[in-house]
């Protein structure tokens, strides 16, 4: 799969997992998305694609490298969908 089709598939996942925050933008908890079979079976390396998403402006998350466990609260925030 290209990077440009896994992150427009990031983009579907978050906004069927995520609830609209104060700003309305959509927003999903790291862990929700980890965790999720769905996103499980799509996405061989969940965290590269948040990454390559980071980088194209398309998801905001606080830090560089996201872990299970230890960023399970950290939100995605979906900035353009």
């Amino acid at each position: 799969m290209n990077v440009e089709h896994e992150v427009k598939l990031l983009v579907e996942e978050i906004q069927r997992l995520g609830e609209k925050n104060g700003n309305g933008q959509t927003s999903v908890k790291f862990g929700v998305l980890f965790s999720d079979d769905r996103c499980a079976n799509i996405f061989e390396a969940l965290v590269g694609t948040l990454k390559a998403a980071k980088r194209r402006k398309v998801v905001s998350y606080e830090g560089e490298l996201l872990l299970q466990g230890v960023s399970d609260n950290v939100d995605i925030i979906l900035l353009q969908a």
